[in-house]
């Protein structure tokens, strides 16, 4: 089956958004620190939610389940954005999105461990290939005032495992749960761990406005938006064609860097986005084949993310 005009725009619309936020962060952290910006990233986009939710009079319920609810916002928001965030003090925004684009990869190895999922040799392939271009991506990076890139290229991995454990626990702790109290729910425990941090880290620099309109449209645009487009997708064309997104998130990381930041585009840049998302297509094609009648409307598992 193919996707309709408006589904295929929506998909679009969802990869640009999450593959924006990349530059978004890249633009704010130095100024407010990992914790500030994503602490207010997550606050935001939960009152832009529920403010969106009263207009569509959907009654919010996520107090009966407010524990999952914080381990939920832990690993799939406040420690995967802290993570990218602080990965993209030294890094690009473009090279953060490609190493960001192993969330899958990831989520296979935990779902392997954690339920027992089968590991075939197309996953095998597919995992080894992906080690391979994380290689290939991070060798290129040159020394970062001194330091390797590798320990920031590793937050960024880092991150992407936080999301595998944050989408296979929302597959077994939130089954029919509806997707609106999620994104919600989720935001809210984020901020609220990330709350007590903000004493941390805070900013050495003047607030500008260009480091305001960053944050706005990482919490509204990248955030809030993004999740209302994947609820849109998820109901309409269902989980199978809407992580396709996947493919075209890091795509949009490169562009919107290479735009907006003059970050360089670099043939081994491009070389270890095709590999890492070649190898993507190994470990999904197999998930997704073998369990398509298992997955329904589920949590959004970030990308950005």
């Amino acid at each position: 089956m193919t996707l309709a005009v408006v589904d295929l725009l929506m998909l679009i619309g969802l990869a640009a958004l999450w593959g924006a936020s990349f530059l978004f962060m890249r633009v704010a952290v130095p100024i407010l620190g990992p914790f500030l910006l994503i602490d207010m990233r997550v606050l935001i986009a939960a009152a832009s939610l529920v403010v969106y939710a009263a207009a569509m009079r959907h009654r919010i319920q996520i107090l009966e389940k407010w524990k999952s609810y914080m381990i939920l916002g832990a690993i799939n928001a406040a420690i995967p954005f802290c993570l990218i965030s602080i990965a993209e003090l030294k890094l690009s925004a473009a090279l953060a999105a490609i190493l960001n684009a192993t969330t899958p990869m990831f989520t296979a190895v935990v779902a392997r461990f954690w339920l027992g999922d089968t590991f075939t040799w197309r996953k095998i392939v597919g995992l080894i290939l992906g080690l391979f271009g994380v290689f290939v991506a991070v060798g290129g990076t040159s020394i970062i005032h001194g330091q390797s890139p590798v320990a920031w290229a590793i937050c960024s991995l880092l991150a992407a495992l936080s999301y595998g454990f944050g989408g296979v626990y929302s597959a077994r702790a939130f089954k029919q749960e509806r997707p609106m109290n999620l994104a919600i729910g989720q935001q809210l425990a984020a901020g609220i761990w990330l709350l007590p941090l903000d004493l941390v880290w805070r900013p050495h620099k003047q607030m500008t406005t260009t480091v305001l309109v960053s944050v706005l449209a990482l919490a509204i645009l990248s955030t809030a938006l993004a999740y209302l487009f994947y609820f849109q997708l998820m109901q309409r064309v269902g989980p199978v064609k809407t992580i396709s997104v996947t493919f075209l998130v890091p795509i949009f990381g490169l562009v919107w860097g290479a735009a907006f930041l003059h970050e360089p585009l670099t043939w081994r840049l491009i070389a270890a986005l095709i590999i890492i998302l070649v190898s993507v297509g190994l470990v999904m094609n197999v998930q997704f084949r073998k369990r398509r009648e298992q997955l329904t409307a589920q949590v959004p598992v970030s990308t950005d993310k």
